[in-house]
């Protein structure tokens, strides 16, 4: 993985000051090397830091075809590479590197835009096509890869990180209508940020002399509840889903360079080692995050995991002090605002594994989107979609879900009130209702005229105006319909942000991520819903298909959601003077649509709320405060404007 830069400027040549201070801003991204590249005619400037994983001697870029006519830059992997050399070879190509980014150029040359259909992998990458005057800007499928972009005083800055857009002069102001949504629930392609936006999940952008487009390539297809294809036995659907996943998990092994494993407690990340481990003769390294609370501790359940699979295991500690003194970098490096302080355990794993010196980690990330693992596709399960299940375990699971929604969650029934939603879905999403039960408890702690504007919007229904509706949710399954909104939404923004790619490549760590290998994913797809959730067991496809490579404690657990222990005003240190220090700092009267006042109100209170919270009303309210807390923090670290 690396960082990349691309400028685009037809009126005024790209300034290699600026191409400079953007890509040093990714330095962080790509240790090992940085080289940048301006165009003749002054055009287009393309830059890149990299980190070397594959073909570590002569796989520099950016990247030249034969004739120099195109350039390209890529952040990612692309798998089964050499098979795709071997062709490109044989069909007259003269590759410069032995490097997988370089196939994407030459299959560029010869197949146009098209070439993306072509490419396995994780990925954002750009190529600069000098015949045709145009600059092509690609993410992968799923988003597992970072790409932004803005164009400001008529240049196009595109950039891994929106900290190197910045770099380059585009100024960070807060966005009104994106933070009126909830931060795990914004439309495809929104940022915090005041035109900033994202390249969309399996989109692709191009630039040239008549501006600026986007164009999609691939997207999720869920079946039709009617759908009349041929429908497989489940013993057909556990073996073709083990050999899909054994193929993704071995691709992902290959490297010039040690692979490592994340490993929680949790069936996802174990699933992946337990397979890799099948390919390998030598221990893989387990890197296994502990924290200092007896109930959020997966430590002994990843200890015996890592025995199956006869892992090297390196649990990894983080101490309520560890987490404060990192939160504030973290936070830098999400780019994003964050509700639980688990995204800086996985800052501090990854700088545990760079320290162990591994480059590389393959991750469980994807599983829940793919295969139902979240409480919310369950609660939706059990309210919409009971059809072809066991009715008592129905019952039952809805009586759990009901009893634990309030205190949990805070859930209130009175906020299933999206109307055009109603008519659009046929009901509610359980991420939707989670999302405004959240942002009405923070609602009082915001100045009211800066949404004034969005006051009378409906959120969800917005969030629905930027997909397309009657072509991938009509029709669908509730379960199937809700797993599509959280894969577009809270998947690339928030997942695969905060517990993914930028917490890994803070300390120069690529993540692979096999469950969002497409052809994984295009298999799983057309799995009927009840073979991911059965009853209350989620992610049953997935226990059945590598229950020979799990141990029975891993097979038979519940779903953990990963998040750290609350903060707690005992002691008066760690999280919860960081808390307290953020909610009375300076900051807060320069932050727009935080009303300063509240916010010094409620720090003075809350000891006394935390006091009468039972613990997962406290887990709830502590995800409110740091929502406060990190938005607090992106202002300061970013130097929001306040206009």
């Amino acid at each position: 993985m690396c960082g990349i830069v691309a400028i685009f400027s037809r009126e005024r040549p790209v300034s290699p000051d600026v191409l400079q201070r953007a890509v040093r801003a990714l330095q962080h991204r790509g240790p090992d090397g940085e080289r940048t590249w301006i165009s003749p005619d002054g055009t287009v400037g393309l830059a890149h830091a990299r980190l070397s994983i594959i073909d570590l001697q002569t796989g520099d870029q950016p990247i030249a075809n034969e004739d120099e006519s195109s350039r390209i830059i890529v952040n990612g992997e692309f798998y089964d590479y050499e098979r795709v050399q071997r062709r490109l070879e044989s069909d007259g190509h003269r590759l410069r590197t032995r490097s997988d980014s370089e196939i994407a150029l030459h299959l560029y040359e010869d197949l146009g835009t098209q070439f993306v259909h072509r490419l396995r992998g994780e990925y954002a990458l750009a190529i600069w096509d000098q015949r045709a005057g145009k600059l092509i800007a690609v993410r992968d499928r799923f988003g597992v890869k970072p790409l932004f972009y803005s164009v400001h005083g008529g240049v196009l800055y595109v950039a891994s990180e929106m900290k190197a857009l910045f770099a380059a002069g585009v100024p960070a102001r807060w966005d009104p209508e994106a933070c009126y949504f909830s931060p795990r629930f914004c439309p495809p392609g929104r940022t915090p940020f005041r035109g900033v936006r994202s390249v969309p999940p399996g989109c692709y952008l191009t630039a040239d002399q008549n501006g600026v487009a986007l164009k999609q390539y691939w997207d999720i297809d869920y079946p039709r509840v009617d759908d009349s294809r041929r429908v497989r036995t489940e013993g057909e659907y556990i073996e073709g889903f083990r050999a899909v996943l054994d193929e993704a998990v071995r691709l992902r092994l290959r490297a010039d360079v040690p692979v490592g494993c994340y490993l929680s407690g949790g069936i996802d990340s174990a699933a992946v080692l337990g397979l890799a481990a099948l390919h390998r003769t030598d221990p893989i390294r387990a890197f296994t995050l502990r924290f200092d609370h007896e109930h959020f501790d997966e430590g002994p359940v990843a200890e015996e995991m890592a025995r199956k699979a006869n892992a090297d295991w390196v649990p990894v500690s983080a101490s309520a002090q560890t987490l404060a003194d990192n939160f504030s970098d973290a936070v830098f490096h999400a780019e994003a605002v964050c509700d639980n302080a688990n995204f800086v355990g996985k800052y501090l794993l990854s700088r545990a594994v760079r320290d162990a010196g591994y480059k590389v980690v393959l991750t469980g990330e994807g599983s829940d989107e793919l295969l139902g693992g979240y409480w919310y596709f369950r609660r939706d399960m059990s309210l919409y979609d009971a059809q072809g299940q066991n009715p008592s375990e129905i019952r039952q699971h809805l009586a759990k879900t009901r009893a634990t929604d309030r205190g949990r969650f805070g859930l209130d029934d009175r906020l299933n009130s999206s109307p055009l939603t109603q008519r659009l879905l046929g009901f509610v999403p359980s991420m939707f209702v989670w999302a405004f039960a959240k942002l009405a408890r923070l609602e009082p702690l915001h100045r009211a005229d800066y949404f004034a504007p969005f006051g009378h919007l409906d959120r969800a229904s917005l969030l629905l105006n930027d997909l397309d509706v009657r072509g991938r949710l009509n029709e669908r399954s509730a379960v199937h319909k809700s797993l599509y909104l959280w894969s577009k939404t809270a998947l690339p923004d928030y997942i695969l942000t905060l517990l993914g790619d930028r917490m890994e490549m803070a300390h120069s760590v690529e993540g692979r991520v096999p469950f969002l290998d497409h052809e994984v994913a295009e298999f799983l797809f057309d799995v009927p819903v009840n073979l991911k959730i059965r009853g209350s067991t989620e992610k049953y496809l997935l226990r059945e298909a590598t229950k020979d490579v799990l141990t029975d404690a891993v097979y038979r657990r519940e779903k953990h959601p990963f998040v750290s222990p609350p903060a707690s005003p005992v002691g008066q240190s760690g999280m919860w003077a960081l808390i307290q220090d953020t909610l009375r700092s300076k900051v807060v009267d320069s932050v727009p649509f935080l009303e300063a006042t509240a916010v010094r109100r409620l720090a003075d209170g809350l000891a006394g709320e935390f006091e009468r919270l039972n613990s997962l009303e406290r887990l709830t309210r502590d995800m409110d405060i740091l929502t406060l807390v990190s938005t607090i923090l992106m202002h300061e670290r970013f130097r929001v404007a306040t206009d």
